[in-house]
């Protein structure tokens, strides 16, 4: 949880090192490129979800070659894949951006800071990979100390190249850049050490057929699941920019809000992931069981708090946020919906966290397209209440979430565990 505490804040560094600049199109520009590259990265975050899960199985089982293997095979897959995005950069940036429908300065803005960020994409894949494979095998201190050291590096990067030396978007962008690539350097001293200098792993274990299928199966799951929530947040952009640059200014405001929330219930999420996988490996139910119980009951705790937060605190923050007298106005009017969301998310993420450790891939995507058309459905019924009707509906996404997989849960735990 601490580790991802101090994530959101690099949204909230980014998005007021821009908004002190008191330009709405700019920080539209970065609200809305810092949107496009969470939903792209967030489409491959079966490489961080995947490796935990097999990882912690793997420690549960007892199969140490095993936990080797899944490190060097999902290395492997983010390699390939930033590869492959830098390739595709200029059609990606085009198709994108066009699909958004933001104002022409505010699109042009994004775009100037996509291109530059994207070259971060191949370390922020192996990061991931990384930073699975140790939460994994619970060693969350070491998690911990990466992602401090990326995201403090981001943050004060930004801080120096956008505010000191007045290099606006592209310095917030090479910030990212710059932190990504230490952090991975830093992960791979770290995970080289803790293999004793050698993997010690033949390329036949590496490349088993049977454990090569499961992990791509379990990875494709998991694809199309993240695919259908990053349309829920990419329907929320585009509609806050097709409202104006103030709406989607406010909305970026806002979403910092849901982030801090998120990260708080996603430290419980990984700690599931990694009980829940490690019981599944070790055939362990009563751990299983008590493991489920403890995350949701924290995750309430930490829920209920966040939101009373929000309620209290969220004003004067936005005003921190960004110095624009209209983001500013418009921001306050929908933060109570804000507030309501880390509350309204406890059981989507608490059950993510369960449903991923113990590889129900399969239901986890199904639950996932289901409450996608419910969110449509939603916005759709709620269109005459415009921007509040939009934040409605994604409330009601997080609930459904949440809903859903928990009156699926008793079912596969009978077929789990007998």
């Amino acid at each position: 949880m601490l580790a991802n505490l101090t994530t959101p804040f690099l949204g909230v560094v980014a998005t007021t090192a821009i908004g002190r600049l008191g330009e709405p199109t700019l920080l539209g520009g970065v609200a809305m490129a810092s949107v496009v590259f969470d939903c792209m990265f967030w489409l491959f975050g079966f490489l961080r979800m995947g490796t935990v899960a097999l990882t912690a199985q793997a420690q549960g089982a007892g199969d140490h070659l095993e936990m080797r293997a899944v490190l060097v095979r999902a290395v492997l897959v983010a390699a390939l894949v930033g590869l492959l995005l830098l390739v595709v950069q200029r059609p990606l940036s085009t198709a994108i951006f066009n699909l958004l429908g933001g104002s022409e300065a505010v699109t042009g803005a994004a775009q100037s800071y996509f291109a530059i960020r994207l070259w971060s994409a191949p370390f922020v894949l192996a990061n991931y990979v990384l930073l699975g494979w140790l939460v994994g095998q619970a060693r969350t201190g070491i998690a911990l100390a990466l992602q401090i050291i990326i995201n403090v590096a981001n943050m004060a990067t930004t801080a120096w190249l956008v505010l000191g030396l007045q290099s606006g978007i592209a310095g917030a962008a090479i910030a990212a850049v710059v932190a990504e690539g230490l952090g991975f350097a830093a992960g791979a001293v770290v995970a080289w050490r803790m293999l004793g200098g050698r993997l010690d792993i033949t390329t036949h274990a590496l490349f088993d057929r049977a454990k090569l299928m499961r992990m791509l199966a379990i990875n494709r799951d998991i694809m199309i699941r993240t695919a259908a929530m990053i349309a829920a947040f990419f329907f929320f952009t585009a509609q806050g920019a097709r409202a104006g640059d103030n709406a989607l200014a406010a909305n970026a405001v806002l979403n910092n809000f849901l982030l801090i929330g998120s990260f708080f219930l996603d430290g419980l999420a990984n700690a599931a992931e990694q009980l829940c996988g490690r019981s599944i490996g070790a055939r362990d139910k009563t751990g299983f069981m008590q493991a489920v119980r403890l995350v949701v009951i924290w995750g309430f705790a930490f829920g209920a708090a966040t939101t009373l937060l929000f309620a209290v605190a969220g004003a004067p923050l936005i005003d921190v946020i960004t110095t624009s007298p209209e983001v500013r106005e418009t921001a306050r009017a929908f933060l109570w919906l804000a507030a309501l969301g880390p509350v309204c998310g406890v059981m989507a993420y608490c059950f993510d966290g369960i449903y991923i450790g113990a590889t129900w891939s399969r239901d986890m995507r199904n639950l996932m397209i289901a409450s996608l058309a419910i969110y449509f459905t939603s916005w759709w019924l709620l269109q005459p209440f415009g921007n509040t009707g939009l934040w409605g509906a994604f409330l009601i996404f997080l609930l459904a979430r949440g809903l859903l997989q928990m009156a699926r849960y008793r079912g596969l735990v009978r077929a789990t565990f007998g």
